[in-house]
């Protein structure tokens, strides 16, 4: 398969920090040297102790961290260092987080709903007039409804619920990547087998890959 044809294309990914300051200055390498590729609609997990570097890496797929050195290629382009504003929200568009934490996803002030909506608004996913439709669908996909969450505070949801939520969020954009951070790690125990089955109904329904970091 050539690179064009693959989803994406991680090589020599690097990432080091620079701690400390004047002659105690030292170097941390988070990340290094980085290798692999994915194909459309995989399962891909990165696996590691604490501190290997898992979540610096997701970080520097989403753009949240620049790397030191390497190169991403998402859908046969080069975006380790995409500046552009148009061809950042198209590759934002089509790579979606779920991060660890739901209670640090969603501002206890604000309600639920309304990240849902600004989402479809943001990326002008659909027009007024099928909003509703859309954020339904994607609720009804990870076993919520609009009904259950209308008007309703993070804090009045469980952390799975939450958890739903940011998946079903990541959802609307129609990805064709979700990096899923330890996306169980703060979920009750009896829950987590039905969200990591949930990532893999997921992958079939919407023809989604997904990076699994564990």
């Amino acid at each position: 398969m050539k690179d064009k044809d693959k989803l994406l294309v991680v090589k020599n990914l690097t990432k080091i920090f620079t701690l400390g300051s004047g002659f105690s200055r030292s170097k941390l390498v988070a990340v290094n040297e980085a290798c692999f590729e994915m194909k459309p609609a995989e399962i891909f997990t990165l696996a590691g102790e604490s501190g290997s570097g898992k979540t610096t890496l997701g970080r520097m797929i989403l753009g949240l961290i620049e790397p030191t050195y390497g190169n991403i290629c998402y859908k046969g382009g080069d975006i380790t260092e995409v500046k552009d504003r148009k061809r950042r929200m198209q590759f934002m568009k089509g790579v979606q987080p779920i991060f660890q934490n739901p209670f640090e996803t969603f501002n206890p002030l604000k309600k639920i709903d309304t990240y849902l909506f600004e989402t479809v608004t943001n990326y002008s996913i659909t027009n007024r007039k099928n909003v509703n439709k859309v954020i339904e669908n994607v609720l009804n996909s990870v076993g919520l409804s609009l009904q259950e969450i209308r008007e309703r505070y993070p804090n009045e949801l469980s952390g799975g619920q939450l958890q739903r939520v940011s998946i079903a969020r990541a959802l609307i954009t129609n990805p064709s990547l979700l990096i899923a951070d330890e996306p169980v790690s703060m979920v009750d125990a009896s829950l987590r087998m039905s969200i990591v089955n949930l990532f893999k109904e997921l992958k079939e329904q919407y023809n989604v890959a997904i990076i699994y970091i564990t």
